[in-house]
């Protein structure tokens, strides 16, 4: 009967230092997880809503800019100010370009169908959105972003030639990964379209039991493009974020690409 009572109490010791150790892991910057909050395109409602919401809770996020919109041509002065406040201006390329041979992708422009560049033609236009930018914040590590998620070209992976030219790429791919498992031309995202703020967080738990991190997808938030999230749920999700603060770590893309980087010894 003794030797049941101690084993009993071994494990349960065991299991309750187990889980003490797991709860208590701080792998992120010192915090249990990492969040990204990514949003591109290059929106009026970036500017308009989801920065003045960010620059409330003291959020930074990562706007992957789309060079030849004219929300950039038009508000250069706005674009430079969040920059300057600590929020990321990511790499989307400079039109956007899709793979217009896909299934579903009647929709892709003929003039940037990525199925019709050249891979000499995505690497230039890549490196002009790089230089805009960086006329933009004077900045020299970014990340970029792959429109549509599409990474190739004729076969090819486009994204190889430019590579050295970033801390990190995000895909579209979801899953939670550790550190050192991510392949940073491929960073795991989670998009959102529609979703509300219970959803979101309960992504955001997962990663924290995985040990892991997770980026957001935006586009629209409160309007303006056919993928949404409503201003009142991403609201929800801000505050969420702002109540966790001691346990999760809220950056920038470049950021934790960096830090990504840094655990992987590259």
């Amino acid at each position: 009967m003794k030797f049941k009572i101690t084993t009993v109490f071994c494990f349960l010791l065991i299991a309750n230092v187990s889980a003490f150790a797991q709860e208590n892991s701080r792998n992120w910057n010192g915090k249990k997880c990492a969040v990204v909050l990514t949003y591109d395109d290059a929106l009026n409602v970036h500017l308009d809503k989801v920065v003045p919401a960010l620059d409330a809770h003291g959020l930074k996020g990562t706007f992957y800019v789309v060079a030849s919109s004219p929300v950039v041509a038009n508000r250069l002065v706005e674009w430079r100010k969040i920059a300057k406040n600590g929020h990321e201006l990511g790499n989307h390329t400079f039109n956007h370009p899709c793979d217009g041979s896909l299934p579903g992708r009647e929709w892709v422009n003929p003039e940037t169908d990525l199925s019709r560049y050249t891979v000499e033609r995505a690497v230039n236009e890549i490196k002009t959105t790089n230089t805009l930018l960086y006329a933009i914040d004077g900045k020299k590590e970014r990340t970029f972003a792959y429109p549509c998620g599409d990474f190739t070209i004729g076969g090819k992976p486009y994204y190889d030639l430019v590579k050295n030219d970033f801390v990190g790429a995000r895909g579209v791919a979801s899953g939670y990964l550790p550190a050192k498992s991510v392949n940073l031309s491929d960073i795991n995202a989670f998009g959102h379209d529609g979703s509300n703020a219970q959803q979101m967080i309960a992504q955001i738990e997962e990663a924290e039991k995985a040990g892991s991190f997770i980026v957001f997808l935006f586009h629209g938030v409160g309007g303006e493009h056919p993928m949404n999230v409503e201003e009142s749920e991403h609201k929800k999700l801000l505050d969420y974020l702002k109540k966790r603060e001691k346990d999760i770590w809220v950056a920038t893309m470049v950021e934790v690409a960096q830090y990504i980087k840094k655990e992987q010894g590259k």
